[in-house]
């Protein structure tokens, strides 16, 4: 596994490409029970607030996230504030000629931890990519601490 993630000024950008149009990248990213498949199940109105849980965390907790932006099916912006800090990130999907690109952005990271937080959205859009092929999910061990070196390398 090769990192992809680039870091452009505070913002951490990871891209991946899909065969697909970009209403059907824009279900997986959006829709619960295509969510489950890769990240978690969501619950909630969405107005402006929401639960993830994070199944793939130990313990599976949910999580309040707040949708600062739903612009189906191009861009969608959500903010979250734990125990670790405020995260931002904004997801953007284009199209061109049935192909799609979905754009990761993880917004105002602390430089110092992309070692941490890098391989992590790594790992998440791989498991975005075999859910939607329908192969095995990744095992995280292949991206973390292998990947730190490089996000380390990034700040």
């Amino acid at each position: 596994m090769n990192p992809t993630g680039r870091l452009l000024g505070a913002d951490l950008q990871l891209i991946r490409t899909f065969k697909a149009p970009a209403a059907d990248v824009w279900a997986s990213i959006t829709e619960s029970e295509r969510t489950a498949r890769w990240f978690g199940p969501w619950r909630g109105d969405a107005d402006p607030m929401i639960q993830i849980q994070l199944t793939s965390e130990e313990g599976a907790p949910w999580v309040d996230v707040r949708v600062e932006a739903c612009e189906p099916p191009r861009r969608l912006a959500l903010s979250s504030l734990d125990e670790h800090g405020a995260w931002h990130v904004e997801l953007t999907v284009t199209e061109t000629d049935g192909v799609s690109e979905l754009l990761f952005v993880h917004q105002r990271i602390d430089p110092a931890s992309a070692g941490e937080v890098g391989p992590g959205w790594e790992y998440y859009l791989d498991c975005l990519v075999a859910a939607r092929e329908g192969a095995p999910a990744p095992d995280f061990a292949d991206y973390y601490p292998a990947m730190k070196p490089y996000y380390d390398g990034l700040g």
